[in-house]
């Protein structure tokens, strides 16, 4: 009886095994065209979009496979959105605070002060956008989130003068990714720039921002420290998103085992390339302090002055973003509930 139940055990074993050849040998192949701003050297397309693309085409069995174009090559930063939305590509890697005109409440992210890690805040928005309004507001547009996740804290990297208290502030114009970390610099006294990333170095190299919003694990994709005289390692200047997105339609004709495939690799590599770039820092700034850079954090009393001019910044959000969605202030509550647990 006992090898019976073995050799039936074993037949049921292969049987399955080759219904689910079966199943993918004659499930129709998909071939997905991936946009994306930044550079295949960059540690978020490294650790993040590539990884997403070859995990999915390991776990459907190569049932879906990636043509990718990085570094623009299929659309400019600000016009990935709008390339998937027209078929021009199926999907892209995007950063939302640069379509803040169209995805208001995915801005919140941009806010100051609210997590200390890539990983913490990646967890949170990653809870935020799996269902309610964050969720929404890319199905409104036409696409699906698959991969949220967030950049470390952004600090501050400087032309010339270290800056610190905040009258150290005033009259500086501060690259800044979006109109939320807008409000910040004006909120520190300065005026902030929306310059992407592939154009901040010209920028600061030339003169036309004196300080740069970045976070620190990104600033060798941009060389920034080739220009950067300082650059702060406590700053807590808001946050900035990035969220693989793919065309909705196509995300509906996938069977319910693709899409889950696509949705579990989006957040377990989210999380992945948020805990690369939190480890990549420390090893980033001794690099930098040795060739030169002044590495400099601000005191208690600069932090308390900083966060206290920046207080109003939430308040600011919710006034702005609620003319154009009046789930602002709740979206806000509720994210701030989500990153405190």
């Amino acid at each position: 009886m006992k090898s019976f139940f073995k050799g039936y055990l074993k037949s049921a074993l292969y049987t399955a095994v080759f219904s689910l050849a079966c199943t993918q040998a004659n499930a129709e192949a998909v071939e997905i065209k991936l946009g994306d701003f930044q550079s295949t050297t960059h540690i978020v397309s490294k650790e993040g979009t590539v990884k997403w693309m070859k995990t999915v085409e390991e776990r459907t069995g190569g049932q879906v496979t990636f043509k990718h174009f990085p570094s623009q090559q299929a659309a400019k930063s600000k016009g990935l959105l709008d390339a998937v939305k027209k078929g021009i590509i199926d999907a892209a890697l995007i950063g939302p605070l640069y379509h803040s005109d169209r995805l208001p409440l995915n801005s919140v992210i941009g806010l100051p002060g609210f997590f200390s890690s890539a990983q913490e805040g990646s967890q949170a928005l990653q809870e935020m956008v799996a269902e309610g309004p964050l969720h929404d507001e890319f199905v409104a547009e036409g696409v699906m989130p698959i991969m949220p996740f967030v950049l470390p804290p952004y600090n501050i990297l400087l032309k010339d003068a270290k800056v610190g208290k905040l009258e150290e502030w005033k009259g500086m114009n501060i690259r800044t990714a979006g109109s939320t970390q807008a409000m910040t610099a004006r909120a520190l006294g300065g005026a902030g720039v929306s310059i992407p990333g592939p154009e901040t170095y010209s920028a600061l190299e030339r003169g036309r921002v004196s300080g740069v919003f970045f976070p620190l694990s990104s600033v060798p994709s941009y060389n920034l420290q080739e220009v950067s005289s300082s650059i702060s390692t406590n700053g807590f200047f808001g946050g900035y998103s990035f969220t693989l997105i793919l065309k909705k339609d196509i995300f509906d004709k996938l069977s319910p085992e693709v899409q889950k495939i696509m949705l579990d690799a989006g957040r377990e590599i989210g999380i992945h390339v948020a805990k690369a770039q939190d480890e990549s820092i420390a090893g980033l700034t001794a690099e930098w302090a040795k060739n030169g850079v002044e590495m400099f954090q601000f005191s208690a009393e600069e932090q308390a002055q900083l966060r206290a001019a920046i207080t109003d910044v939430k308040k600011d959000w919710v006034e702005r973003v609620g003319k154009q969605n009046p789930k602002a202030s709740s979206v806000l509550s509720s994210y701030e509930a989500v990153i405190s647990h």
